[in-house]
């Protein structure tokens, strides 16, 4: 089945908000403000964003253009641009392909894009302006491209965890990222709980590229230690005897301006993968 914009539009929402809702130490929600970014910015970005993303009219590239311009346009900072990669393939592959698996029809979109898409997503990069993302020897976002926008994200790949979700149908999100989840809901029956969860188990895993961008490897060890030992704790029955410990991780990270900034975004794209996959069921 595909789902209408309106409804995609009304889930893109419910997802960004469902993370806002989870508390993900070093980084935004509605426990704590961080790194000049409030939770208002993010319900006005999310809110904004979503016409945009789920307009039929649009390509993949220009989804994800008119998704960042409105955002910038609102709260004037980059508060979403990764949210925006990631959802858009997801609300394509929902928009337009029925018959199939939210993955398979993820696969058609990402291997369906094109030069023209790549054009789009590079203006969108470069009016986000994220540090230290978009400039390169191959594929600078602030020349033209000449290869697909699947093309342009592998050859970013080993420098950005978001990029390469393109390259491999977003193997960490349907393969690792969404079994943390349902683990969680299983013991929880909390959507916000289970999105701890999912960032907690991703960060114990993966290196968040924002930070590495930001300060190469030396904080790496730390953050998997530390996301560790959350993921352990918040194996019990009553998840909130844990806050102590996730304060305490967010001032720790906060204190030094670590944002674990990707790992919230794939943390969405998680929690709207799961909402399409259970509208579709």
């Amino acid at each position: 089945m595909t789902l209408s914009p309106t409804r995609l539009a009304e889930l893109y929402r419910k997802a960004c908000e469902l993370e806002l809702q989870a508390f993900k130490p070093g980084n935004v929600s509605v426990y704590a403000d961080g790194h000049d970014m409030t939770v208002a910015d993010f319900r006005i970005s999310a809110e904004v964003s979503a016409t945009p993303l789920c307009n039929p009219d649009y390509c993949l590239g220009e989804k994800i253009y008119y998704a960042v311009k409105a955002t910038r346009e609102a709260v004037a900072c980059n508060t979403n641009l990764g949210i925006i990669l990631l959802a858009a393939p997801l609300l394509q592959a929902a928009l337009c392909y029925s018959g199939l698996t939210l993955r398979e029809s993820l696969r058609r979109v990402l291997n369906a894009s094109t030069i023209t898409d790549a054009d789009w997503v590079f203006r969108a990069i470069a009016l986000a302006a994220p540090g230290g993302l978009g400039e390169a020897q191959e594929q600078d976002v602030h020349s033209s491209a000449t290869v697909t926008l699947k093309a342009a994200m592998g050859l970013a790949s080993d420098k950005d965890r978001i990029a390469l979700q393109y390259l491999t149908d977003y193997e960490d999100i349907f393969d690792f990222a969404i079994l943390s989840y349902y683990n969680a809901m299983n013991i929880w029956k909390s959507k916000s709980w289970s999105a701890v969860a999912v960032y907690t188990a991703l960060l114990s895993k993966f290196p968040d590229s924002h930070i590495e961008r930001k300060y190469g490897n030396q904080y790496s060890g730390m953050i998997i230690q530390t996301m560790a030992k959350l993921s352990r704790a918040l194996a019990t029955p009553t998840p909130e005897q844990v806050m102590p410990l996730l304060y305490q991780a967010d001032q720790e990270l906060k204190s030094r301006r670590i944002n674990p900034g990707t790992t919230a975004d794939m943390t969405v794209a998680t929690l709207l993968a799961v909402l399409l996959q259970e509208e579709w069921a």
